[in-house]
């Protein structure tokens, strides 16, 4: 059957829900409970399927609707979409999907996931490569252990050694984490508006009912004052690092390396498990998720600006 776009009125939820839970790519962004959340209601070009009402495959379209028109803008802490494809899917290539979001859209930028191919960009797109980075965790903790870098292990055994050493701990509110970055990091990341914080805590409670929240904080042993803390979300098979914000005294610590050190030992020997750090373009933030061994994987972006709206009247 073709394609369809479809407007969030005419989505099967069912249907689209069914179809990211199968799909060949694991993609915990493009579930309806994290669209929601982050964007509010969301569009898709789907691949229907005739014999039993369901799709085959999603493009899942985050639509923001402003006084000049339509746009179609990645959602905060939402870092790939793109297509999604089951083992009945006849269209498989990305280009055919964003064709039809053409000339739709006052302004369009979305970012595909790391098991979409660079598409056919359609005319009027911009694509570009950008890279998150990966670590398989099927080996157990020794042997992912043994890959991190020499400075790495050194600052994890000193800790461990040390007289009170620091300790990680799970929570289950996300609220002090979240005022932890704002104050330590909000500064830094340019665009981060109080919206955007208020649709993470959202995020949070909605994920956190599905069971796929794992919030671990390190505190200092003595006031119990919160040094650094991370937010994952396990998701089929991806363990996503998505939040996280440290003191100066907890970076000092080497508190950050204890939390992912610690996912890392909770989850190792899982078959076909990955833990995506979510990031990597910062040269810094790349080498810090190198140093534990993992790797780069690129996903594409695709962008088109469409002419202002007050300059349609002129030919």
């Amino acid at each position: 059957m073709p394609l369809r776009y479809l407007r969030h009125a005419q989505l099967n939820l069912a249907a689209y829900a069914a179809c990211v839970a199968a799909a060949e790519q694991v993609v915990p962004y493009a579930q309806g409970v994290w669209l929601q959340a982050v964007n509010g209601p969301w569009d898709a070009v789907v691949e229907p399927d005739e014999a039993t009402g369901g799709y085959r495959s999603v493009l899942p379209v985050p639509v923001q609707r402003r006084l000049w028109g339509r746009e179609a803008l990645q959602p905060p802490f939402t870092q790939q979409l793109g297509l999604l494809t089951t083992a009945a899917s006849q269209h498989r290539d990305a280009g055919e999907y964003l064709a039809m979001l053409s000339g739709q859209f006052a302004r369009l930028h979305v970012q595909l996931n790391t098991d979409n191919h660079a598409p056919a960009v359609p005319a009027g797109f911009r694509l570009a490569e950008r890279v998150t980075y990966h670590l398989p965790l099927s080996a157990d903790h020794t042997a992912l252990h043994a890959g991190y870098c020499a400075d790495y292990r050194r600052r994890l055994r000193l800790n461990a050694q040390a007289a009170a050493p620091l300790r990680v701990t799970e929570e289950t509110d996300a609220a002090e984490l979240i005022q932890l970055f704002q104050t330590q990091k909000g500064d830094e990341v340019g665009g981060m508006k109080p919206a955007y914080y208020r649709r993470l805590q959202q995020l949070y409670h909605a994920l956190r009912a599905d069971h796929q929240t794992v919030l671990l904080t390190v505190r200092a042993a003595t006031d119990h004052e919160l040094l650094a803390g991370a937010l994952f979300i396990r998701y089929r098979s991806r363990l996503v690092y998505l939040f996280a914000a440290a003191t100066p005294a907890g970076k000092k610590a080497a508190a950050p390396l204890l939390l992912l050190d610690e996912a890392i030992r909770r989850y190792a020997a899982t078959p076909g498990l990955v833990l995506d750090f979510e990031g990597g373009t910062i040269p810094g933030i790349a080498r810090f998720f190198a140093n534990f061994g993992a790797r780069p994987v690129p996903y594409y972006t695709l962008t088109q600006t469409a002419r202002p709206w007050y300059l349609n009247w002129k030919r």
